[in-house]
């Protein structure tokens, strides 16, 4: 099983220089793979917990693709995909995934800011349907484009919905912060093509006893333990997300990098 960061490319402490370091210090732990988010309008509504500077996902990775030895996989955890018209996406996607070696991964999501779909002319409610409709196209434009230009899709989500658009038309399934028992339950109701979760990582002095604790929060034994659960779960991969919906994190990334680490020696001793 891989393991993944989602790196914070947005707030006030962000920099290019910082998410090169960013990107150092994943590739340095050993983690598998590097994930940004997608915003476009940065509207009220998304202001609050992802603040400007709010650097474009497909220019962000590739600037971090040729940092260290080029064995990261770069991917979007998640690109609203509602926001950009399919054939724009499929070309960014596809050159990414030429230009970085096969290393690029797309996880897809259909969105939740209303005020930003409203500053795009984009009809909040029929997000869903524009996403199905558009991993069509996506996927139709990569087989034109020829060979090497199709990307793992990783579709996020945990509706009948989502898990729907999953299995029409997605690798992998990429839920976003749920508990490890709402995972199983999911994967025990219905035969999905891939796993690969984003879980928080929220790490405590002391164990938690929440029966509600996400996944990724708690003491390190609890971390730990939960990665080994996905991977019994059958997880190819899993993305751990340090960022806790406050900007003034992003000036002090040196925290997320030691719970990182943390998390990356434990599990380098006992998975």
């Amino acid at each position: 099983m891989q393991l993944g960061v989602n790196v914070p490319n947005f707030g006030p402490g962000t920099d290019p220089g910082v998410l090169r370091d960013w990107a150092r210090v994943v590739e340095g732990l050993g983690f598998d793979l590097l994930m940004v988010s997608d915003h476009v309008a940065v509207t009220a509504d998304v202001a609050g917990r992802y603040p400007e500077p709010f650097y474009d996902p497909f220019a962000t990775l590739s600037w971090l693709a040729g940092v260290g030895g080029g064995r990261l996989r770069l991917g979007t955890t998640v690109l609203v995909l509602p926001y950009r018209h399919p054939l724009l996406v499929a070309r960014m996607a596809g050159s990414l995934q030429r230009l970085s070696g096969g290393r690029f991964v797309l996880g897809v999501g259909v969105g939740w800011a209303r005020q930003e779909f409203e500053a795009l002319g984009v009809p909040f409610a029929a997000r869903g349907r524009l996403t199905d409709e558009y991993l069509g196209v996506v996927r139709q434009a990569w087989a034109e484009q020829g060979e090497g230009a199709a990307a793992p899709v990783w579709v996020g989500g945990h509706s009948a919905a989502a898990l729907r658009r999953v299995v029409e038309f997605g690798d992998a399934w990429h839920p976003l912060r749920l508990t490890v028992a709402g995972m199983r339950a999911v994967l025990e109701s219905r035969e999905l093509p891939g796993f690969a979760p984003r879980i928080a990582l929220r790490l405590t002095d002391r164990p938690l006893a929440d029966v509600d604790r996400p996944a990724g929060v708690g003491d390190l034994a609890q971390i730990v333990g939960d990665l080994r659960e996905l991977r019994e779960l059958g997880a190819e991969a899993v993305v751990l997300d340090p960022y806790h919906a406050d900007p003034e994190e992003t000036r002090r990334p040196e925290v997320a990098w030691r719970a990182l680490t943390a998390v990356a020696e434990e599990w380098g001793r006992t998975a």
